[in-house]
């Protein structure tokens, strides 16, 4: 079966039949956006997220054939947003990645950026700015080669949630999320950095999702309600790979 797609300029749409065939396709996004990058630049930065979604993706980088692929020595990876638990804690972006395929590839320990959420989370924040800063050694807006983003059922991405006053943060790079449980605040990447990245990648599966994505992809002035709705790459290129549930209420775009 034929994939749907929409594509213009800097934007391309595809719709898979389902999960696991978005997992896939996801997995060879990344291996090819890794190669072009290492042939060009020497190196692959990438900032990955948590969630349901992108399980699939992770397992299979770190699964044959997929694993073989990857020049994992010049790979670095850095996270979209954390919880602010212990690296080994069951909710931990870091964990969620570790133990679906970073444990199972060849990368050297000093390619693995991870924010640390067992500080406080103002902390947390300015180190991981800091770190960010470091990898990239310039004084202009960091370029990530690729950003893996996800939306949830509110429209959320990364920790940036619908109301939220981190929506206008135009200077920080890394902020903290408070939430009203405690153990639920976070550490975030915040707009401008995200919308530098050059390339985006988001990953969208589930019926749930389905009303707000038409929204986001289908009403210039709605989308801008949800966070998802404004990552806007300001020089990059930006590729929504959505399952058929989720896509089901795109006009133009079904199997």
């Amino acid at each position: 079966m034929e994939t749907p797609v929409i594509e213009t300029s800097n934007l391309k749409i595809e719709v898979l039949p389902n999960l696991e065939a978005l997992s896939h396709r996801a997995a060879s996004f990344f291996v090819a956006a890794s190669g072009n990058s290492i042939a060009t630049k020497k190196r692959f930065a990438v900032a990955i997220s948590g969630g349901f979604t992108p399980r699939g993706l992770y397992k299979l980088l770190g699964s044959v054939p997929y694993r073989d692929q990857v020049n994992w020595q010049h790979v670095h990876f850095f996270w979209v947003d954390e919880r602010c638990v212990p690296k080994d804690h069951e909710e931990s972006n870091f964990k969620a990645a570790w133990d679906s395929f970073l444990s199972s590839i060849p990368i050297p320990d000093g390619n693995i950026k991870r924010i640390r959420g067992e500080e406080e989370p103002g902390k947390a924040a300015v180190d991981y700015e800091e770190d960010i800063k470091k990898y990239f050694g310039i004084s202009e807006l960091p370029v990530f080669d690729l950003i893996i983003l996800g939306m949830g059922e509110d429209g959320h991405t990364a920790s940036l949630f619908p109301g939220s006053k981190l929506l206008k943060e135009t200077i920080r790079l890394a902020v903290p999320v408070y939430l009203p449980k405690p153990t639920c605040n976070r550490i975030t990447l915040t707009f401008p950095i995200l919308n530098n990245a050059a390339q985006i990648l988001f990953l969208v599966a589930g019926r749930s999702k389905a009303s707000i994505l038409s929204e986001i992809l289908g009403d210039r002035e709605k989308k801008k309600r949800f966070p998802a709705g404004l990552i806007n790459p300001v020089h990059g290129y930006m590729t929504w790979l959505i399952d058929q549930e989720a896509a089901e209420r795109l006009r133009g775009l079904k199997s």
